[in-house]
């Protein structure tokens, strides 16, 4: 690999970064136009064992939704691996995701869930967004 090529992977790789995070931390802060923006207009997701939902809106309105019904939420992830391809246009991502939440109607009961994102990304104008994600659940419990 040439040194401009690794120069731009090291880039890529950091505002794919980015728009992962950019993801929890808008959930946290119930920011959903800038979690609007993490996304491609014609994504795909699905998260644990519900059904596949398409395009960015349909995706934001049922996070929105679940979102509404807690008193806090907060999201730890660690993006350990990216894959770009060959044209660098796409990337592969698994992501280690823990989040913590509290019910409105118990807001003392935490709730807590792990497991990992699996996303495939796309270079548009605008950066890197989230064209596909999927969520795993490997733990979810009560503390």
């Amino acid at each position: 690999m040439d040194r401009d090529a690794e120069l731009q992977a090291l880039v890529d790789h950091r505002r794919i970064v980015d728009t992962l995070s950019r993801y929890a931390s808008s959930i946290d802060g119930r920011d959903f136009v800038a979690l609007r923006a993490v996304f491609t207009d014609d994504a795909t997701a699905r998260y644990g064992d519900r059904d596949w939902m398409t395009g960015a809106d349909e995706i934001v309105a049922w996070i929105a939704g679940y979102a509404e019904q807690q008193a806090w939420q907060h999201h730890h992830v660690v993006v350990y691996q990216v894959d770009l391809d060959g044209d660098g246009d796409v990337a592969r991502t698994v992501t280690s995701h823990v989040c913590h939440q509290a019910p409105l109607a118990d807001p003392k009961q935490v709730t807590v869930m792990m497991g990992q994102y699996r996303d495939e990304l796309r270079r548009d104008g605008d950066g890197w967004r989230i064209a596909r994600r999927e969520m795993m659940v490997s733990w979810r419990g009560s503390c």
